[in-house]
């Protein structure tokens, strides 16, 4: 009697699990969450690019954290938990792949930034002399983003040297841990003028609050920006939906309004 009840329940509970596995189910969101770490030069082209991307794939939660490249290698190198690492030196996301910690081919170039000189709108510096206009008197502090990680900051010191002040401006130099950073620093008076990212000064804030020129691109090593997959990716799939769309003909238009440069296939 006993082991007649047990075979019925049984045969109840495999005929339960084979009803509820034919049943449609919803598609699981476990996972579809990417987790970017983005050079600071991207912070709004890159916020953009997200919300266009969200448009399309609002099944994808993306979580972005924005700081120096070389900062987020050394990082990554000890598995920091992000699934895509965008920067703005494609010699980051090499390394990260000579030692095997990346997703296989997913390397890729999204951009070439460039460099500006901003001020405020009220300063007097002379922005028609170029980056020369920064041996003015009144440029005292003169903020770029710090050269062992930022590579942002690597450029501005390669454009002074390059245009023969240097030597001149090194000690009226202020460093921020990022381009970012030493935007804000120009932006709210902690400098008189900043070497920034083109696409920090086409911002609306920073439009508002100041003035630019371009650096000559000859002045310095180009910016090749790239990115790539991390292999531990919790959602590679996910992740390769957002590269596709960076790369892709929204992404560039977003990234050609912020002053970027978009590099042939």
């Amino acid at each position: 009697m006993k082991q007649r009840f047990f075979l019925v329940i049984g045969v109840a509970a495999i005929a339960a699990a084979a009803f509820w596995f034919l049943l449609p189910k919803k598609e699981t969101t476990i996972g579809k969450t990417v987790a970017i770490a983005a050079a600071s030069d991207l912070k709004f082209a890159l916020e953009e690019v997200i919300a266009a991307f969200k448009q399309k794939h609002p099944e994808i939660t993306v979580t972005t954290s924005y700081g120096s490249s070389g900062n987020f290698y050394a990082q990554l190198v000890n598995r920091a938990p992000f699934d895509l690492y965008l920067s703005a030196d494609i010699q980051y996301p090499n390394k990260l792949a000579q030692q095997n910690l990346t997703l296989p081919g997913s390397q890729f170039t999204y951009a070439v930034g460039h460099l500006v000189v901003w001020v405020p709108s009220a300063s007097p510096i002379d922005l028609s002399l170029g980056i020369r206009a920064l041996l003015d008197s009144s440029a005292q502090k003169v903020a770029i983003a710090n050269p062992e990680y930022a590579p942002y900051g690597r450029a501005a010191v390669a454009a002074l040297t390059n245009s023969g002040i240097y030597q001149q401006l090194k000690s009226r130099l202020i460093y921020g841990d990022n381009i970012a950073q030493t935007a804000q620093f120009a932006q709210t008076g902690a400098a008189d003028a900043g070497i920034i990212a083109l696409s920090l000064a086409l911002a609306p804030a920073m439009q508002k609050a100041g003035k630019y020129v371009e650096i000559p691109l000859e002045l310095y090593p180009r910016l090749e920006q790239g990115g790539v997959i991390l292999r531990w990716a919790a959602n590679p799939g996910s992740a390769q939906l957002l590269r596709a769309f960076i790369t892709g003909q929204s992404g560039k238009e977003i990234l050609r309004r912020y002053g970027f440069s978009i590099p042939e296939a």
